[in-house]
C-alpha cells in the first residue's frame, strides 16, 4: 500500500510540474507513440515513465507501453510488434547499449522515428538519443567529496580508502559514472588509496551481497560513491550495523555521494550522511524527448538522428541551500514523497 501511494503521489507531482511540457508540438487525434521500457525500478524511471506518458495523453496521442522487465529481447521483440501496429514514433529505454542500437535500427529499417530516453545505444549514429553527460555529472559529485577528503588528509595526514559501487557495464551510464570517479580519483594520487570496486549489475540484492563481502574485507573505507541513488538504502544497512553511517561533522563520517538526483538522496544530504550526489535533469530530458520526437513525427522525418545532452549538476552539501529545488528529487521530497 506504501508503494501505491508513492506512484500516486509521482503521479501527481510529475503532471502538475511538466503539464505543459516546453513547446510541444500538436499532433493528430489519431497519433499513436510506443513507449517501451526496461522496467521500473528506480524514482527516477518511474518520474520519467508518468512525465512522458501522462504529457503525451494530455495531447489526446495515444500510447501504447511496453515493458520488457529487463529482458532485451523481449524489448526487440514488443518493438517490432509495435512497428506492426503501426505506431507514429517510438520512445525507449533500452536495457543496455548495444541492445538499444539493434532497437534503433529495427524502427529506423520500417520509417518509425525513434528516441531513446536517457540510456543512450553504444552507436549514436541514428535515431534521437536524450542523454546526461554521466561522466561530467559523477566528476562534479566525486570533486566536492574530494575537496571534504583533502580537509581531512590535511587534518590526520592518512590517505582515504575510496570505494565505488558500479552499475551494469553494458550501459554506457555506468561506464560514464565510473569515468568520472576515476577522473577524480586520479587527479589525486596521493589523497587515495587503491580504489575498490563492488559491481551491482543495477541490481540491490547483488549490490548489498558485495558491499557485505568488501566492507568485511576493507573496514577502513571512508570514501564511496555509488553509480546510482537508489542503492543508498543498501548501504545504509551495511554501514549502520558496523558504526559506519555517521553523519557529517562526527568522527566516522564515511564521505558519501551518488548520482541520480532522487528524493532518499535528497534527504540524506539535508540530514548530512551524504555529502553530494550528481543530477540528471528529469525535467529538461523528458521535454527534450518529447519535443524531439513529436517534431520528427510532424514533419514526417522517419530517420532522426540528434543527440541531445543534458549537462547536469552536482547537488552538495555546501550548494543545497540555493539549488534544492533544482533537483528533481528534492521537489519530490519538498510534495511528502517519503512520507507516504
Amino acid at each position: 500500500m506504501k508503494r501505491i501511494a508513492r506512484k500516486l503521489l509521482l503521479f501527481v507531482f510529475v503532471i502538475a510540474i511538466l503539464v505543459p511540457l516546453g513547446n510541444l508540438t500538436v499532433l493528430a487525434q489519431d497519433t499513436t507513440i510506443c513507449f517501451a521500457f526496461q522496467d521500473l525500478e528506480t524514482e527516477f524511471w518511474v518520474a520519467g515513465h508518468r512525465a512522458i506518458t501522462g504529457t503525451l495523453a494530455d495531447q489526446g496521442i495515444a500510447v501504447i507501453e511496453r515493458n520488457a522487465n529487463e529482458d532485451a529481447n523481449r524489448q526487440l521483440e514488443q518493438v517490432r510488434d509495435c512497428i506492426a501496429q503501426g505506431v507514429d514514433g517510438i520512445i525507449i529505454i533500452p536495457q543496455d547499449g548495444e541492445s538499444a542500437v539493434t532497437i534503433v535500427n529495427e524502427a529506423q529499417d520500417n520509417d518509425v522515428p525513434i528516441a531513446v530516453f536517457n540510456r543512450p545505444p553504444s552507436d549514436l549514429s541514428n535515431g534521437i538519443v536524450v542523454v546526461a553527460d554521466n561522466e561530467t555529472i559523477a566528476e562534479q559529485a566525486v570533486e566536492f567529496m574530494a575537496q571534504k577528503a583533502l580537509a581531512r588528509f590535511e587534518a590526520t595526514g592518512e590517505a582515504l580508502t575510496p570505494l565505488i559501487m558500479v552499475g551494469d557495464l553494458g550501459d554506457p551510464n555506468a561506464v560514464g559514472r565510473r569515468n568520472g570517479f576515476y577522473n577524480v580519483i586520479e587527479r589525486y594520487p596521493d589523497l587515495f588509496n587503491e580504489p575498490i570496486e563492488v559491481a551491482t549489475e543495477w541490481d540491490a540484492a547483488t549490490a548489498l551481497a558485495n558491499l557485505e563481502a568488501a566492507i568485511t574485507a576493507n573496514p577502513d573505507v571512508d570514501f564511496l560513491f555509488t553509480s546510482s541513488d537508489f542503492l543508498f538504502p543498501t548501504i545504509r544497512s551495511v554501514l549502520e550495523p558496523r558504526g559506519m553511517w555517521v553523519p557529517a561533522g562526527q568522527q566516522g563520517h564515511v564521505i558519501m555521494g551518488g548520482l541520480d538526483g532522487d528524493a532518499t538522496a535528497c534527504q540524506l544530504i539535508k540530514d548530512g550522511f551524504v555529502d553530494a550526489t550528481g543530477v540528471q535533469d528529469l525535467f529538461f530530458e523528458a521535454q527534450a524527448t518529447l519535443d524531439a520526437l513529436l517534431a520528427a513525427v510532424d514533419a514526417g522525418e522517419f530517420q532522426p538522428n540528434e543527440v541531445i545532452e543534458d549537462p547536469g549538476f552536482a547537488l552538495t552539501a555546501g550548494n543545497i541551500i540555493w539549488r534544492e529545488m533544482d533537483m528533481w528529487g528534492c521537489v519530490l521530497l519538498a510534495e511528502g514523497f517519503l512520507d507516504q
